[in-house]
């Protein structure tokens, strides 16, 4: 008995630890790609930029 909730904990544990990596390494792959894009775009205009 003991064995068997054990071993449905860390079934849930490996699961749950897939699901948040796989959500992690897309917000984080999102980000990226939203920040060159970014980037991109004030460097084509940094004429237009005064200060």
């Amino acid at each position: 008995m003991d064995r068997e909730r054990i071993y449905k904990t860390m079934r849930n544990a490996g699961a749950g630890t897939i699901a948040m990596g796989i959500v992690i390494g897309t917000v984080g792959l999102t980000v990226g790609i939203i920040s060159i894009v970014t980037g991109a775009i004030l460097l084509r205009r940094r004429s237009e930029i005064e200060f």
